[in-house]
This record gives C-alpha cells, structure tokens and sequence, in this order.
C-alpha cells in the first residue's frame, strides 16, 4: 500500500533550495530555443499548414508541460521513484512495445517509433533515456563500486540494457538504440566498473553493432554520404551539404535572427535534427560558441553536483542525466558540423518535438532533487526490489 502521507510530508519537509544559475541557465536555453524554432520553422510551418506559428505554439504548449513534470520530479521523493522503479521499467517496455502495433503506432520516414494517444503522438524512446538513467542509477548503487562478481553486478543492468536497445532497433532507430549502449556504458564507467569487463562489452559490442549498422541500405548511404556527401547530393547527401552552406553563410557575427534563408526549402529538417545550421547561420559563429558554452556549463555543473554527494545513487542519477542531455546535444552539433553521420538525434531544448522537451525537462527536474540538501535517501540495499509492491 502507498503511504501517500509520507509522500505529502516529504514535500513539505522539502527545501526550495536548488542551483538558481544551473536553473537559469536551462531556462535560458529553453527561451533561446523556443526563440531559435520559430526563426527556424515559420516557413515550413506556412508551407504545410497555411500557420507560420503552427511548430513553435505546440513547442511552447510542451515546455509548458516540461516545465510541470520538471516541478514534479523534483518535488517526488526518490525512495519512491526508487519503488516504483520496477513498474517504470516494465511500463516503459510495453509503451515501447506498443510501436509495433498496427493503429496505434505512427510510421515517419520508414520507422515506427512514435505512438498515437488522443490524436497526440509520443516517442516512448524518449521516455527510455531517463527510465534507464534512473534504473541504472539504482541497480549500480547497490553494487556501491564492487564488481568483483561481475555477472551478478553487471548482468542484470546488461540485460535491461539489451533488452532496450533490441526494442529500440526494432523500431527502425539505429542512432537511438546506440545511443542508450554508450549512456550506459559512461554510467558504468562512473560506477566504478573495471576496464577489462569494458574490454570485454567493446569487444561483443561493436562487432554486433557494425554488422548492424550495414544490414540497412539507408544507413550504409549515411556512412557514404558523411565520408563524401557528393557521391549523392540530391538524396542522402543533400542534407550534409545543405549544413554546410548554412555554417558557411553565416560567417563570424551571422545573418541575424530570421533572416537565414537556407531554412527556405534548402536545408530538410530545419525545425528539428538540423535547427543548429539555423543557428550557425543566423547567429555565426560566436552566437554557436554561446550557445555551446551553455551546454559546457551544464556538464560541468552537472559534474561538480555529482562529485560533492556521499550517496552513490544521487550520484549516479545526476551524472547519467548531465550525460544524457549533454551527450545528446554533443552529437546533434557534431553531425551539423559535419563530424559524425547524421544520426537524428535531437537538439536538446531546441528541436522541435515534444516527447524530448518533456523528457528533458524531467531530467532537469531529476537533477535539481538529487542535488538537493533535501533529497536524501533513507532506504538502501536490497530491501528496495522487494517493498517495490504497492
């Protein structure tokens, strides 16, 4: 039974006390998002709805709904997100599950990974970034740095991992289901975990994941494209190149707010996995360098909260989250710039797209409770798992 009186005292008890600068600077990065989509979507707004604001009303309707589940999540106690951690994992994996069903799910460019919910769509792999931040926080706090048995500590938080990611690739989402392998394996490294068990991961990891990579043609033709984008400049290569004009165009003090043309119908995307030639472009490159340094702050903020707790699952829940966001933000700009191949990997606080703002603003609200003087946590060990029944 759930001891909603604990819950309530434990929000009264709570101190508002939390980073104001961390706290200002996600929502300045939000602000500056939401300012950057609609420079950014206006055009294809017009283009498919006859509304120019059609893209950046519904953004500012999710941050509205960010914003509130962020409040939540740092008001919930983390024992009991730590009890219910059982009925978020499996929760998560039917949502996930769900995508493979006709009338249910939505198809977009070839893949499955969104679900229909009262005419609004959700993209449960999203909602597994932060459920296995959370999951995997907990799971490794009570090996609390000792692997000595390594397929006790590191089985079961491999498994969930697996079976995420197998989930994930079935849904036609290759970068993603990438990208939940290496969040992990950065939470594994910050647990303590010993370099031969990664030698080991690395060494069944990647040949699984190269042999993965080339089983689809359209992912062999990002490869070709990000090596030389004009081997096909009007199809997979279009986009790479479009970036690059865009980075070009905008020189060191950029075109200004609203006055990027390569949004215009040159540049696919503009409102969502390729915003960031829309800022390089309007903003140059000193506007990019700002908006960089944000995200910098952020990860080390994140970083310096971790480091000064003594509980290892607030520890590894503030680091997986930094990571999380960061990494995300990390690798969208990398594929802008021309780095890495496009993987659609959204911009954090900027794209377009309402399961990653809400889920990112969640993160963010997991980040303030766990650095929070308030936020400690009463129950450890093993007991969790079994008092998980409610």
């Amino acid at each position: 039974m759930v001891r909603t009186g604990f819950f309530v005292e434990q929000i009264n008890d709570r101190s508002p006390r939390f980073d104001p600068v961390l706290a200002a600077v996600i929502l300045l990065l939000v602000a500056t998002g939401v300012g950057m989509l609609l420079s950014a979507s206006w055009f294809r707004a017009e283009q498919l709805y006859n509304d120019p604001l059609r893209f950046v009303m519904r953004q500012i309707m999710w941050v509205g709904v960010g914003l509130l589940f962020m409040f939540m999540a740092y008001l919930v106690p983390l024992d009991m997100v730590r009890r219910l951690l059982p009925v978020l994992v499996i929760g998560t994996m039917l949502l996930s599950l769900l995508t493979f069903l006709p009338g249910v799910s939505a198809r977009y460019m070839g893949a499955r990974r969104w679900i229909i919910v009262f005419n609004v769509s959700f993209q449960p792999s999203e909602l597994v970034k932060v459920v296995l931040v959370i999951y995997l926080a907990h799971i490794l706090a009570r090996v609390e740095g000792d692997f000595s048995r390594p397929l006790r500590s590191l089985g079961p938080p491999a498994l969930i991992v697996a079976v995420f990611a197998v989930i994930v690739l079935r849904q036609n989402d290759y970068s993603t289901a990438m990208f939940l392998i290496f969040l992990s394996l950065a939470m594994f490294f910050a647990a303590g975990v010993p370099i031969v068990h990664f030698v080991r991961i690395f060494v069944l990891v990647v040949p699984i994941s190269v042999i993965l990579l080339f089983t689809r043609e359209h992912r062999v033709r990002r490869i070709i494209s990000f090596l030389n984008p004009r081997f096909d400049p009007a199809g997979s290569g279009f986009q790479v190149l479009a970036a690059r004009r865009a980075l070009e165009h905008g020189g060191a003090w950029g075109t200004g707010i609203g006055r990027g043309v390569r949004k215009m119908g040159g540049l696919p995307e503009a409102q969502s996995d390729f915003l960031f030639a829309v800022i390089a472009e309007e903003l140059g490159f000193f506007g990019v360098v700002i908006m960089i340094a944000l995200f910098v702050f952020l990860a080390l903020r994140g970083f310096a909260l971790a480091r000064k707790q003594t509980d290892w699952f607030r520890f590894l829940l503030i680091y997986g989250v930094t990571v999380s966001i960061v990494m995300q933000a990390m690798i969208n700009i990398s594929v802008v710039a021309g780095l890495v191949p496009a993987t659609g990997i959204p911009l954090p606080f900027f794209s377009s797209g309402g399961s990653s703002m809400v889920v990112t603003l969640v993160m963010c609200g997991l980040l303030f409770n766990a650095s929070s003087p308030a936020a400690g946590s009463a129950v450890t060990g093993p007991r969790l798992w079994e008092e998980a029944r409610v």
